[in-house]
């Protein structure tokens, strides 16, 4: 089908990804009001509001939006492929990762999409768990990255694919480092240890472990954000914890040192879809890496 140019202000924008094509047969407004009428009416939910004199989608309209833009697409690589011609388009991948996932870890795990013959355009946003879900469900993102499950509480039909698990090591300056590494982890008693806040699922983790050993550390700072705790840490405010999968490369890149390992701290981390089945390439290939590489 070809979009007709917009001749009335009673037709809402045209998305700028959309790209607008005269042709001799265009299709006039009260066939495309009639056409957006019938949709509504099989799907049985309005796709558009009026807002003043225009009509802006609603949040079902842009969900339906996102897929009708994939199914044009999947056509157009349809043609593509049967005359012989490679889609130059590029595999739009828009993933979510939840505040507690450490950066490093995350990259790591992003950078196998590009191992794909396939072009990609990797869009990333980071926030709270919660925010990232509700983006997801209206299709918002392909992809979250999390150290855990979709909560309960999120009315979200979403599905969690553990990726794998990663051990944990506290880290600190060389100075630091050589004072509380010996008689670890006794030498955490009042030790300055920087910390995730306490509704990170590492947090609750490193909690009951210093619970188990009774070691009361004296925490300095707490931080949601895990690259801005190991700036800290990396200035020497105190020891802090990161996941042992990317210890050589936290030591090299915050100049640090390993200080010890908790025993049996085991941190998860999952790729959350709202598909049961993982399709899209990119994302097979993240789960892939993270399950074969750097999480097995």
């Amino acid at each position: 089908h070809s979009f007709p140019t917009r001749r009335s202000s009673d037709l809402p924008p045209t998305p700028p990804s959309i790209s607008v094509k005269k042709t001799a047969n265009a299709i006039t407004q009260p066939t495309v009001s009639a056409q957006i009428r019938m949709l509504e009416d099989t799907l049985g939910e309005k796709l558009f509001a009026r807002a003043g004199r225009h009509l802006v989608l609603t949040e079902m309209g842009r969900v339906v939006f996102k897929y009708a833009e994939d199914i044009f697409s999947m056509g157009q690589d349809l043609l593509n492929t049967v005359k012989g011609r490679s889609s130059s388009r590029p595999i739009r991948l828009v993933v979510g990762i939840a505040d507690a996932v450490p950066k490093l870890l995350a990259s790591q795990l992003l950078k196998s999409a590009f191992k794909l013959p396939q072009t990609i355009q990797l869009v990333c946003r980071e926030s709270k768990l919660d925010q990232l879900m509700a983006d997801l469900a209206i299709h918002g993102l392909d992809l979250v990255i999390a150290d855990t499950p979709a909560p309960p509480s999120v009315k979200v039909q979403a599905y969690n694919h553990l990726m794998g698990e990663s051990a944990v090591t506290f880290f600190a300056p060389t100075k630091l480092a050589a004072q509380y590494r010996p008689e670890f982890p006794r030498s955490l008693a009042g030790a300055p240890m920087l910390l995730p806040t306490s509704n990170a699922m590492l947090r609750r983790l490193l909690d009951d472990w210093l619970v188990r050993h009774e070691v009361k550390p004296n925490i300095i700072g707490e931080f949601e954000d895990s690259a801005t705790l190991k700036a800290f840490g990396q200035d020497g405010y105190g020891l802090f914890p990161g996941s042992t999968v990317m210890e050589k490369e936290i030591c090299r890149q915050y100049r640090v040192q390993v200080v010890g390992r908790p025993d049996f701290v085991r941190q998860l981390f999952y790729a959350i879809t709202v598909e049961r089945r993982l399709k899209h390439p990119a994302v097979v290939a993240i789960f892939k890496s993270a399950r074969q590489e750097i999480l097995s």
